[in-house]
């Protein structure tokens, strides 16, 4: 029989201890989000809540308890203790007894295991008999990544909400392509519902420079729709790109073809979505395209800037 897994999303606490420890178990694990409805049966051999607990499920697993072999409740923090919770936010406090403190007589009384991440929590509630579990890392079986990079600003609205399906489609066919975006709460609130996406805030000059100076990006974006106002800018882009060790893809525009040759020192596309899908993922298998054409765009930067040449 499996193991149900109930926790609040995808979380460090699961990660570091109850996955390595089922998979140690060689137990078949079902995951659900807390907030899903619970299942109509509970043929389990355990069910284990991770951290918090809604009385949703606490009234299914009183109606299912003689089927469910196990009932776990982990923590990583002392969520049974109101005085461990001085000085946190008021909020977060909140959270801790709406959807933790509140249950523990609830979970003794429906027998529940305690499993803990420390011998200090297993010594203060030793009564329970709690379980320690130790940490093992959860990144032995990450893909490194590659960052996939764009850095606008209050005036690139519409290239951000341009931007969104390409990335969508990217992250789900690359699992080695991470994105970082610079961009306000509203932009972070746009992509929050993309895996693998940073979104930092805006930063002063001296600080934006000193981050592209730190390396570790690939390919960097600079998509551009036609407007009036962008048909003022310059190709700074280019620079700011080059700068931080990767390879652009610039929008098929006369702010950017007086300086990038298609496939020579980046490349050049018309503002099409699918056809920078495939760029980047072309890209993003092809270490060798992107160190060359990045080696030309550092010889193009360094060219005075009287010696561009025009392109029509």
């Amino acid at each position: 029989m499996r193991w149900l897994l109930v926790q609040q999303g995808a979380n460090p606490s699961a990660d570091f201890f109850l996955r390595p420890y089922l998979r140690n178990m060689n137990a078949a694990v079902t995951e659900t989000h807390l907030h899903n409805s619970p299942p109509l049966s509970a043929p389990f051999e355990g069910v284990i809540f991770v951290r918090y607990l809604t009385p949703d499920w606490c009234k299914w697993v009183e109606q299912h308890r003689s089927h469910i072999g196990r009932l776990v409740f982990f923590m990583d923090d002392d969520l049974f203790d109101l005085r461990a919770h001085t000085g946190l936010p008021l909020r977060y406090r909140y959270k801790l007894w709406k959807m933790a403190l509140r249950y523990k007589g609830w979970l003794q009384r429906m027998q529940a295991e305690l499993w803990v991440s420390t011998p200090w929590l297993a010594e203060k509630y030793a009564s329970w008999s709690p379980v320690v579990l130790q940490p093992q890392s959860p990144y032995v079986r990450s893909t490194p990544q590659k960052t996939l990079f764009y850095h606008g600003s209050a005036s690139h609205g519409a290239e951000f909400e341009w931007l969104y399906p390409v990335f969508e489609q990217v992250l789900e066919q690359d699992a080695s392509l991470s994105v970082e975006l610079i961009g306000s709460q509203a932009v972070r609130k746009q992509f929050a519902g993309l895996p693998r996406v940073h979104v930092l805030h805006p930063m002063s000059w001296p600080a934006y420079q000193a981050l592209l100076a730190r390396p570790g990006r690939t390919i960097g974006l600079a998509p551009l729709l036609d407007s009036r106002f962008n048909a003022a800018r310059a190709p700074t882009k280019f620079f700011d790109i080059t700068q931080a060790g990767a390879t652009g893809i610039y929008a098929d525009h006369p702010v950017y073809r007086s300086l990038v040759r298609h496939e020579h020192n980046g490349l050049l596309l018309p503002m099409e979505q699918q056809n920078w899908v495939e760029a980047i993922l072309r890209l993003s298998a092809n270490a060798t395209a992107r160190q060359a054409m990045w080696e030309n765009a550092q010889f193009t930067s360094a060219v005075p800037a009287t010696q561009f040449p025009e392109q029509k």
